[in-house]
């Protein structure tokens, strides 16, 4: 009999305009991972909805993301790609959490901080809690690896720490301790107008990103325009310290093309970024072009996408349905 392979999850936010920093910061290591884990992708509207979302363009931005997820690679047959308020038991195992996790612990979360900015009085009470919500995404399904970003780090530590008192409270060795993916160098990508600020859909420059449903032509137009500076490449990494915007377009072309940013330079020290941006733009094309080809005409099918989604939440739940039945006669629930 096969081993049983470690469950991955991972959510992405339903925002809409997907772009490199996306693919080359999540979906394409999430590509990578269903060959050695048992994989859940969600689309996570619930954790959408702590701020206000237009009903029609989140139900929009569901199936956009959805339908990047699967151009750029995720088999629908090989893992469970599904949206998560049609899983109820995130939202039931989040509330038990709600009142296993302290308040002290949530008032730590930086997050929380830097997104309520002065206005916390104003922000929701969802998204206070939102990181009670993000371990229940996890948990529900007994996961054991993350892939995280730098900003989501804290989130999963609270993570190990609500499964670890829940454990505690209860007697019990019920939930799993979750451990982080590390997937190699981060590949953080900036944007094409100013290499000290994150690639990001809110910049109201639409040259600073490239986005997901880019054509060739667009994609290509977009690296001839991005900013760079008049000295030529340098043979080492180290020495674009201080170069912002072409330590930016090295780590997106080492990034594409599985190179280290120092061969990168090797490979092109000395030439101008005319040269350089020629051949990165080729890269670009290449890997991207079609995947947003493919991104298009699944969103012109939104009811095939819609399928996709419903059958892959048909999946989770069928997952996380007995560990809540399990989680409820812990608690001391009666079942029906």
């Amino acid at each position: 009999m096969a081993e049983a392979k470690e469950r991955v999850f991972s959510g992405v936010q339903p925002t809409g305009n997907l772009h490199l920093g996306n693919y080359l910061g999540a979906i394409r290591n999430w590509v990578n991972l269903q060959h050695d884990y048992d994989c859940l992708y969600c689309v996570v509207d619930l954790h959408a909805i702590t701020v206000f979302q237009e009903p029609e363009a989140l139900r929009a931005s569901t199936r956009e993301v959805a339908a990047g997820l699967i151009a750029a690679g995720i088999d629908p047959r090989h893992s469970i790609i599904f949206n998560q308020s049609q899983v109820h038991e995130h939202a039931e195992l989040a509330w038990i959490f709600n009142c296993v996790t302290r308040i002290g612990w949530l008032n730590r979360m930086t997050q929380f901080k830097d997104k309520a900015g002065k206005n916390r009085e104003k922000a929701s009470s969802g998204l206070y809690v939102y990181p009670n919500l993000m371990a229940a995404d996890i948990l529900a399904y007994k996961a054991t690896r993350v892939p995280v970003g730098e900003d989501q780090k804290q989130h999963l530590e609270l993570t190990r720490d609500i499964a670890q008192k829940f454990n505690n409270d209860y007697g019990v060795d019920f939930f799993p301790e979750v451990e982080p993916l590390i997937l190699g160098e981060a590949t953080r990508v900036m944007s094409l107008r100013d290499g000290k600020a994150k690639m990001s859909k809110s910049d109201p420059s639409e040259y600073s990103r490239i986005t997901m449903t880019d054509n060739a032509d667009a994609i290509a137009l977009k690296i001839r325009k991005a900013r760079t500076d008049s000295d030529p490449l340098p043979e080492s990494a180290a020495d674009l310290a201080g170069r912002p915007e072409a330590a930016n377009l090295v780590g997106i072309y080492a990034a594409l093309t599985d190179q280290t940013r120092d061969a990168v330079c090797a490979a092109f020290a000395g030439k101008g970024f005319a040269d350089f941006k020629k051949a990165l733009a080729e890269v670009c094309v290449e890997k991207l072009a079609p995947i947003g080809e493919e991104m298009r005409r699944l969103t012109a099918d939104p009811a095939y996408v819609d399928s996709i989604l419903r059958e892959g939440a048909q999946k989770a739940q069928a997952l996380a349905a007995p560990i809540l039945r399990d989680v409820h006669d812990i608690v001391g629930f009666l079942r029906p």
